[in-house]
């Protein structure tokens, strides 16, 4: 049992709310408001509601699964958090979605831009599955179907503690190396949301274009903005999504 702080409580960070609880972790869940108003699904396995604040003190990890333009308003949480914590960031650059930011729009890696907003070593993972596949696709581990997702990290423990995690949310953890790599699992990357077993993963992880991902990023959300109003997890069609990603990605 591993005590575990989750930041923000999406699509992504409820499920894993969910999965890390009912696997035995302590889990604590917060948002950009007040306990109160976490949504009680998410607290369903044993995950409890606090504050920012209580949920990085004393953990063990913490995640953060936020949108990446937001990852400078917690920044400042993390002035007290321990150098051994394992810090793994879900994030992902939408700019069409969010907000333009200088240096990914210069071509900066974005888990490297993360580390140095937060001035410490993260791990990468999680942001390269779709909220639907994510929430429904787990499988056993050793089942041959078994999806795989993208980690990065530069630490050997950060590595080991995210594989392990990954693990026990029901995929095949896939190391892509160095955060510096990890470009190989953002938006538009074959690795990216296009539901890979690790035999599948390993085939395509070195065929990524990295000049390329922008533009096939910008044309995969004009795509499900005109065909769905944009990409609201509630409107959207996963299977579309998925054969989209196949047919952009790979």
């Amino acid at each position: 049992m591993m005590k575990i702080g989750i930041l923000g409580v999406g699509h992504i960070g409820k499920t894993l709310a969910l999965k890390l609880a009912n696997a035995g972790h302590n889990v604590v869940v917060a948002n950009s408001g007040s306990p109160e108003n976490i949504d009680p699904a998410v607290l369903a396995t044993g995950a409890i509601a606090v504050t920012a604040q209580q949920a990085v003190q004393d953990k063990e990890v913490i995640i953060i699964s936020i949108p990446l333009d937001q990852v400078t308003e917690v920044a400042t949480l993390f002035a007290a958090v321990s150098e051994e914590v394992t810090v793994i960031d879900t994030s992902n650059y939408i700019p069409a979605r969010d907000s333009e930011i200088e240096e990914l729009e210069a071509g900066q890696v974005e888990s490297l831009w993360v580390q140095q907003q937060l001035g410490r070593p993260i791990a990468k993972a999680w942001n390269a599955i779709l909220a639907h596949s994510f929430a429904t696709k787990g499988k056993p581990a050793g089942n041959p179907d078994r999806i795989a997702i993208p980690i990065a990290a530069d630490r050997d423990i950060d590595r080991e503690i995210t594989l392990k995690l990954v693990n026990e949310t029901g995929f095949d953890a896939f190391d892509t190396g160095c955060l510096a790599d990890s470009w190989r699992q953002q938006p538009a990357a074959p690795a990216y949301c296009t539901d890979l077993t690790l035999t599948e993963m390993q085939a395509v992880i070195d065929t990524a274009e990295k000049d390329r991902l922008p533009k096939r990023r910008a044309l995969a959300f004009a795509i499900l903005t005109e065909r769905m109003g944009g990409i609201s997890p509630e409107n959207i069609d996963w299977e579309f999504v998925l054969r989209m990603s196949r047919a952009l990605y790979i």
